[in-house]
């Protein structure tokens, strides 16, 4: 599978893209939303940073507690669901008078209840699309991806002007129906991938199998570690910024779409192992001048060339896979999406710790030598060959 055409021919690809565009829409204008109610109301870097990132910090608790259900609910009912509970979570927030705290409660819970979310959206879409046209379809998600925080942000930034924090967490919560409607109506109702009961224990032995084989737990630390670090970068735009943050979103959002464009349709296959640790380090090396506390301008040119490093994901993704049995295929994927996002939760409260004690773009700095350092660590191991499924996991 070559073409966008023969893509979007496949069935129950469109119905899954037009879930993941709601979803990504959704999480973008009420993120935004959140985080400027949060900084208006307490003036805490760290705060607007977890505000926005937070629901990435309960991800780990997700990974290691529901994860098992990826493969082992169906996927129509899991998504529908998912989504009318993170529409609910996102309506509460707009309560007026809600205290910071228990709309820091909402987040962990929604956060919780969005874990299964990747792994439930990736795992069917290796059902959807035979594993040769994985890469393909992975790489439009991820530009969709882009394109929804490019609108999402811009949208939501005129939003909050117009509206109120309050009113685009409201649009954010109809962006999340509009996505369970998308997921129940659109979807074929499939069987779970895996027999047996969702479970904590099913969910820890399996991710200690999946944790247990070096190169892919490689790959897994690649996919969390330098990239999240530079999102916790992006965690400091609302106080870097704070009225102009989201025009510094969406350039890191138009940046990454541009990367995934480039990465997921016109790299050729000898090249993408070696482009790995070169984008990692585009990802984190423009996010340096920021210690210099550079004006506008020059802030968005720096985090638009820098955001088309994420584009390194898409080329991980497949050697995943490849090390990866189909039974288990919807766990590892969201071992990887959980763990990303808990890796971006850490790194945004990290980030936000530094910049209560220095400054935000002197943090900012400081986090992109850290996604250096880890990109620098970790480079020997993703330069080496590596086993595929069939000639190496079979346990």
């Amino acid at each position: 599978m070559r073409t966008y055409r023969e893509l979007f021919a496949t069935p129950e690809y469109t119905p899954l893209f037009l879930v993941v565009a709601a979803h990504v829409a959704a999480t973008t204008v009420s993120g935004l939303a959140l985080s400027t109610l949060v900084f208006d109301r307490t003036g805490s870097p760290l705060l607007s940073a977890l505000a926005m990132f937070g629901p990435s910090l309960a991800q780990a608790a997700g990974a290691a507690t529901l994860l098992s259900a990826a493969d082992r609910l169906p996927p129509r009912a899991a998504l529908t669901g998912i989504a009318l509970l993170l529409a609910l979570g996102t309506a509460a927030q707009a309560v007026p008078g809600l205290p910071t705290w228990a709309a820091f409660g909402v987040l962990l819970a929604a956060g919780m209840a969005g874990s299964l979310g990747g792994g439930v959206r990736y795992g069917l879409l290796t059902d959807i699309l035979a594993r040769e046209g994985y890469l393909l379809g992975r790489s439009v998600l991820a530009m969709t991806d882009g394109v929804m925080q490019i609108c999402g942000f811009a949208v939501g930034g005129g939003l909050v002007a117009a509206l109120s924090p309050r009113g685009t967490l409201l649009a954010g919560a109809a962006l999340f129906c509009a996505a369970a409607g998308t997921a129940r109506l659109g979807l074929a109702a499939r069987p779970a991938r895996a027999a047996g009961r969702p479970s904590v224990r099913a969910t820890w032995r399996r991710n200690a199998r999946l944790w247990s084989l070096p190169a892919r737990r490689h790959v897994y630390l690649a996919l969390w570690v330098p990239s999240g670090l530079v999102v916790g970068c992006e965690s400091l735009f609302v106080s870097y910024a704070p009225r102009q943050a989201g025009l510094l979103f969406t350039c890191s959002a138009l940046g990454m779409l541009a990367g995934d464009t480039t990465v997921g349709r016109f790299v050729p296959d000898a090249w993408r192992g070696r482009l790995v640790v070169p984008l990692y380090v585009l990802l984190a090396a423009p996010y340096l001048v920021f210690a210099a506390g550079p004006p506008l301008p020059v802030a968005a040119a720096a985090v638009t060339v820098a955001s088309a490093g994420y584009g390194t994901g898409l080329l991980l993704q497949p050697r995943l896979m490849d090390l990866t049995p189909d039974e288990m295929s919807g766990q590892a994927l969201g071992l990887h999406s959980s763990g990303m996002l808990a890796a971006q939760g850490v790194a945004a409260a990290l980030a936000g710790t530094l910049a209560q004690w220095s400054s935000p773009g002197t943090a900012t700095a400081l986090m992109a030598g850290l996604s250096l350092a880890a990109t620098a660590a970790l480079a020997r191991a993703l330069r080496a060959p590596h086993d595929t499924v069939s000639g190496h996991m079979a346990s």
